[in-house]
């Protein structure tokens, strides 16, 4: 980086967000009976911050690609809501920092002073009710890298941050003092469960993990196991993670 120098920290903002955080449990044990419940939960704005992960400008299947541009006017909105009432954004397009090297965003998590997470929970990690083995797209593509940036149709503000290292990221709630991080993009069933800064390791290391499920979407073929449709395989992930590693909530408790 050109500049060393630390960016300015967003300002503390106090200010409260009543959600229904939905979760399901288990009755009796070793019996496959999950239950729907909903949580309400009050999230303190200066303690939580919003994560985008992986909304790339492009990805290598179309379908994919289609399904996320839909997502991104309601994506937009929602960070600049929660932006406004002093939540912390972080925009995390992995594989494409290079584009935004000298931004004061990306310098202020890369400065970020380090902290060493904690020793990893050891957590329940079973298999997704899934299978995403082909990759996952419904159209007869090869992967290849098309992503080169975040989505232009997501606004990258002032005080936002940039990062796609779990370590940055810890470092960065550290210095912020936040404990809560709300996350939506994609895909369900492999970034946004399994990136460094994503739900699998933030949960180990003890940040309190919200998805926003009406703005996420997997990387599913109907074509596989289980056979379903993509928004039922979706749904599918969905309540694995509500189940396993954390609970979910909708954008326009957010919002409103």
């Amino acid at each position: 980086m050109k500049n060393p120098t630390q960016p300015k920290l967003r300002p503390v903002q106090k200010g409260q967000l009543n959600v229904q955080l939905r979760t399901r449990f288990q009755p009796y044990k070793g019996v496959d009976d999950w239950r729907e419940t909903f949580i309400p939960a009050t999230l303190e704005t200066d303690k939580t911050v919003l994560l985008l992960c992986d909304v790339w400008d492009k990805h290598w299947c179309d379908g994919a690609t289609e399904r996320l541009n839909a997502m991104i006017p309601r994506m937009n909105r929602l960070a600049g809501s929660l932006r406004s009432r002093g939540v912390q954004i972080v925009h995390a397009p992995s594989d494409t920092l290079d584009f935004y090297e000298d931004a004061p965003q990306r310098q202020r998590a890369a400065l970020a002073p380090p902290v060493e997470p904690p020793e990893p929970l050891d957590l329940t990690d079973p298999p997704l009710p899934i299978d995403d083995s082909d990759g996952g797209c419904e159209l007869d593509q090869e992967p290849y890298k098309a992503w080169h940036r975040q989505h232009a149709g997501i606004e990258i503000a002032e005080m936002d941050a940039l990062s796609d290292n779990g370590g940055e990221v810890y470092s960065l709630f550290a210095q912020l003092g936040i404990d809560t991080m709300l996350i939506m993009g994609v895909h369900t069933n492999m970034c946004v469960l399994g990136r460094s800064f994503s739900i699998r390791q933030m949960t180990r290391w003890g940040v309190k993990v919200a998805l926003v499920r009406d703005l996420t979407d997997s990387m599913y073929n109907p074509a596989m196991r289980p056979f379903v449709s993509h928004d039922e395989g979706t749904e599918l992930v969905i309540q694995h993670i509500e189940k396993y590693w954390c609970p979910t909530v909708l954008s326009e408790e957010l919002i409103k």
